[in-house]
């Protein structure tokens, strides 16, 4: 039996004996899974994040670490 194989044994196993609410959370995932979040994101929303990347590439940004810092606390 393969890696594969076995993961789709354990989750038919797990789905096969989920409460609804727990099959409504999996379905949620799985549905998220299969479209592409890009699409359904709002166009100013499109646009700040393309902006947000292109400051990165001119090396505008600040690292994760440095953010993180500030406000840890």
């Amino acid at each position: 039996m393969t890696a594969t194989e076995a993961l789709r044994k354990q989750v038919k196993k797990y789905v096969d004996n989920a409460d609804e609410n727990s099959l409504r959370r999996v379905n949620a995932i799985l549905e998220i899974d299969q479209q592409d979040i890009w699409d359904t994101l709002p166009g100013h929303v499109k646009d700040d994040v393309e902006e947000a990347l292109l400051q990165s590439e001119r090396g505008e940004g600040k690292p994760h670490e440095e953010v993180m810092k500030k406000y840890k606390n």
